[in-house]
């Protein structure tokens, strides 16, 4: 298997995965003095869909929502959302402030807001950091049931809390690494509800069976959520990855079954993960691709994920489903902030319906 070294840290070139997702590297968008200022709500949306998990990670969640500028001055003004899912090891803090991160969105919605042509809309972020580092958007009886709620929970709450335009016209979805597997997960399942995704250097396109059998076998050492978390990298992810795809209520303490036992590959498991990687399941999504309305996707030419983006869009264009898709001069962190900044913002002012809908 390749190893790459970028920025001093090792990442494995794999198809879908990637060593050190939680890089810490600098990504400035460029200053704007004149940028107005939109306020940051940190709120807490209680996920019924989330009870009972066998993580036992609080079903109330924090959300981070950002305003624009204008929306406390306009108070019969209806915006847009875009709901933007953030990556593995990460959190809403990260990206909202307090912590420290190498990208705040808030600034760069402020910046990106300033500029000509754009629109203001509304952000919204779930906080999707687990006891293994991240939910990976999908629904487990160990992680909850993070699809549905961010679909059948999440969605309405904001809608009945905040001044959006309800409907799936003004509704966008995106994300970064294991957010952009979130992004085109939920969005070729639920295009009723979204009409837009954009994936911003998305994870686990598809695994290759030596990655998991390598790293399956380091993982297997981790008798605890917390030895598996001390893993590296890779390895911490196929457990965290596991308790997403391949659940099972019956093997305590990590309450999923590994792509490998006992040094030896795990057949049913590692067709699990297949099972739940956008490159084997979007065959039969194609029809609800068909009804979003613009789809998306980038990645730099230094990322480990490349080649999954790749894939993604010589499957899409095999389809004849329009896409835009762009390799830019980056790794998987370093210039996240500048394509926020200046393609997703762009992409959803141009596509999102800024207008209540009347039928």
């Amino acid at each position: 298997m390749k190893t790459l070294k970028l920025m001093g840290v090792f990442i494995v070139a794999t198809l879908g995965s990637l060593s050190l997702l939680c890089a810490q590297s600098p990504s400035t968008p460029r200053a704007i003095p004149s940028a107005p200022t939109g306020a940051v709500e940190h709120i807490n949306v209680h996920g019924k869909f989330l009870e009972g998990n066998l993580e036992g990670d609080s079903p109330d969640r924090d959300v981070a929502v950002y305003l624009p500028s204008s929306y406390a001055k306009n108070p019969h003004r209806r915006y847009p959302v875009v709901y933007f899912l953030h990556g593995w090891t990460q959190s809403s803090d990260k990206w909202y402030g307090p912590a420290k991160f190498w990208a705040n969105l808030p600034t760069i919605l402020n910046q990106a807001f300033a500029e000509p042509g754009n629109r203001e809309m509304i952000f919204v972020t779930p906080d999707a950091f687990t006891r293994y580092q991240g939910s990976f958007y999908a629904n487990s009886a160990t992680t909850g049931n993070w699809e549905d709620y961010i679909v059948n929970e999440l969605v309405p709450y904001i809608d009945g809390h905040y001044r959006t335009i309800p409907a799936r016209a003004s509704r966008g979805l995106a994300g970064h690494s294991m957010g952009g597997y979130g992004t085109i997960r939920i969005g070729m399942r639920h295009p009723d509800v979204f009409s837009s995704i954009y994936l911003l250097s998305a994870c686990c396109m598809k695994f290759p069976d030596s990655f998991l059998i390598e790293n399956g076998t380091k993982a297997e050492t981790a008798k605890t959520p917390e030895e598996a978390n001390a893993l590296e990298s890779n390895s911490s992810l196929i457990v965290a990855v596991s308790a997403a795809w391949s659940p099972n209520p019956k093997n305590p303490p990590l309450f999923a079954d590994l792509p490998v036992k006992e040094g030896k590959p795990v057949e049913d498991v590692i067709a699990k993960f297949h099972a739940n990687e956008p490159l084997y399941m979007i065959d039969q999504y194609i029809g609800n691709l068909r009804q979003l309305k613009a789809i998306g996707l980038d990645v730099g030419d230094k990322d480990a994920v490349a080649r999954g983006a790749q894939r993604l869009d010589e499957v899409l264009t095999s389809y004849g489903i329009a896409h835009q898709f762009e390799i830019y001069d980056g790794d998987h962190v370093n210039r996240i902030a500048d394509r926020i900044e200046i393609k997703v913002v762009p992409f959803f002012s141009q596509n999102l319906a800024f207008e209540q809908q009347h039928h």
